[in-house]
This record gives C-alpha cells, sequence and structure tokens, in this order.
C-alpha cells in the first residue's frame, strides 16, 4: 500500500526507499520515541505493523 502514514508520524523510526516501500530505521525503537512509534502503529492504515515486546 506505501500510504506513509508511519513515516510521517513517526520519520525517527521509519523511512520510505526509492519505491515507496516503508523500512525500519533501527531493529530496536529508541526509548525517547516509543510514543511516537505506538503512535505510528496505531494509525497504520493497512495494519501491517505490530509491536513485539521483548
Amino acid at each position: 500500500m506505501a500510504a506513509g502514514v508511519c513515516v510521517m508520524t513517526a520519520d525517527v523510526v521509519f523511512d520510505q526507499d526509492e519505491d515507496g516501500i516503508v523500512v525500519l530505521l533501527a531493529e530496536q525503537v529508541p526509548h525517547q520515541s516509543e510514543n511516537i512509534a505506538r503512535n505510528a502503529v496505531r494509525m497504520c492504515p493497512s495494519g501491517a505493523l505490530q509491536i513485539l515486546a521483548d
């Protein structure tokens, strides 16, 4: 779908490649970015994202 909502919501966690495919910038989300990452997951229009806890 490549809507990019997660990138617009949490650009410190997500980016898009040249084809518009969303990529995760780091395997572990920095503690200070957890809330915006959770927001991005909730707002994902396709439901493609999920949070995995350790």
